[in-house]
């Protein structure tokens, strides 16, 4: 990983920048290119590359700057936030409680509403499974996904929210493809309870938040017993570093996230604009306008999506959810949507993220390009698409 070194170097090499935010983000951005450069060099002695990373709603690489917030907390500062009785577990509680507020702030929450975890999915399990043993018969619970992670459109969530509350319905939603790339107000949304992960925003794997809402308060059991540690409702000793490292990375995606959305936004259009000028027969899933620019899903018709991976394999890429990728089977988002089976199939997530570039989209647009008409020309039914033959009058028989 890049060291405070190597960073200073970046900084000195760079001129004529006025703003602060953008001098920090395109120092991390400089940072990530030299590591991206380091590790070529040393792949070509191996005489082997890496591909290019554009998967990003898998997860994301660890922002320098969380990494430097991050690193005494591993080495010097190591006592147990629990600690009460000496320096070195005041020294990481005070770490700790920053870190709280940090990711209070980016959400619009208490700080005393924010529990760490191990990362959204446990959150979720902690909103959904636990509360379901509290409610009453006559009531029910809602779970929305803030940003979808396979087709990246942005649900109603305030319209939501208010409607559970004028119901007395409890409402929970994963924000993990949302926190830190667009803006949230958990008290305009009228949301109960948020699940958040550090690795989609930059952060390290393995630590996340949930917020749970005090007033109107909501109840829930924990998963598991123990100490007693974040109020009774998550117990064991919370990891200093991680939880460092994700107010860290709460905050810088708080500073920059109108400097990153426009980014994100100018290189998804570029690189759906460069594939659909150059290609019939693409389909963008999803609503065009309510979306994160940053998770891309195309459907690539008459191409088999797995096929298309493996021909794209100097590029990083994914046909859905990571979180479903043991499964073959054609996106369940898709087909919930109504899509044909067919087209679900050739389906390809572009993931575009903080420190993703020009080159790098153009690159992956030409490849993609260049595979899918190769593809194309060896698939019998795009030759006879190209023929006017209407596949859907064609009455399929099996042998």
């Amino acid at each position: 990983m890049m060291n405070r070194t190597l960073a200073r170097k970046l900084l000195g090499s760079m001129c004529g920048i006025s703003s602060p935010r953008l001098s920090y983000a395109q120092t991390a951005v400089n940072a990530v290119q030299g590591q991206k450069e380091l590790i070529k060099s040393r792949e070509l002695e191996k005489d082997e590359l890496r591909p290019l990373y554009m998967d990003f709603q898998a997860t994301t690489p660890m922002d320098p700057r969380v990494l430097d917030a991050m690193l005494p907390y591993q080495v010097n500062y190591y006592g147990n936030p629990h600690s009460r009785t000496h320096a070195y577990g005041w020294e990481s509680e005070s770490a700790m409680e920053k870190a709280r507020k940090q990711v209070a702030d980016l959400i619009g929450a208490d700080q005393r509403e924010i529990v760490f975890t191990s990362g959204a999915t446990e959150s979720n399990n902690m909103s959904i499974k636990q509360l379901e043993e509290t409610i009453r018969p006559d009531t029910s619970l809602v779970s929305v996904m803030t940003v979808n992670n396979e087709i990246g459109v942005k649900q109603p969530i305030k319209d939501i929210g208010h409607l559970c509350r004028s119901k007395n319905v409890f409402f929970h939603t994963d924000a993990a493809q949302a926190a830190g790339k667009i803006p949230i107000d958990v008290s305009d949304w009228k949301v109960d309870l948020m699940s958040i992960s550090a690795h989609k925003i930059y952060g390290p794997k393995g630590v996340g938040a949930l917020y749970v809402r005090r007033r109107p308060r909501v109840r829930i059991e924990p998963l598991q017993n123990g100490g007693g540690q974040e109020r009774g409702l998550r117990s064991g000793t919370v990891p200093t570093p991680l939880a460092v490292g994700l107010g860290a990375a709460c905050e810088i995606a708080q500073q920059e996230m109108e400097y990153d959305h426009k980014h994100v936004a100018m290189l998804a259009n570029r690189l759906i604009q460069k594939i659909m000028s150059e290609m019939a027969d693409v389909m963008l899933n999803g609503d065009p306008e309510q979306r994160y620019p940053g998770c891309i899903n195309l459907s690539f018709a008459y191409v088999e999506g797995e096929s298309l991976l493996m021909a794209l394999k100097d590029v990083a890429l994914s046909s859905g959810s990571a979180c479903t990728s043991a499964s073959l089977e054609p996106s369940y988002v898709l087909r919930a949507m109504g899509t044909d089976e067919d087209l679900a199939h050739s389906s390809i997530r572009f993931g575009i993220g903080r420190f993703t570039t020009e080159e790098e989209v153009d690159y992956t647009a030409e490849k993609c390009i260049q595979q899918v008409k190769r593809l194309r020309e060896m698939s019998p039914l795009w030759e006879m698409v190209q023929e006017g033959i209407d596949l859907k009058s064609i009455k399929w028989t099996q042998h």
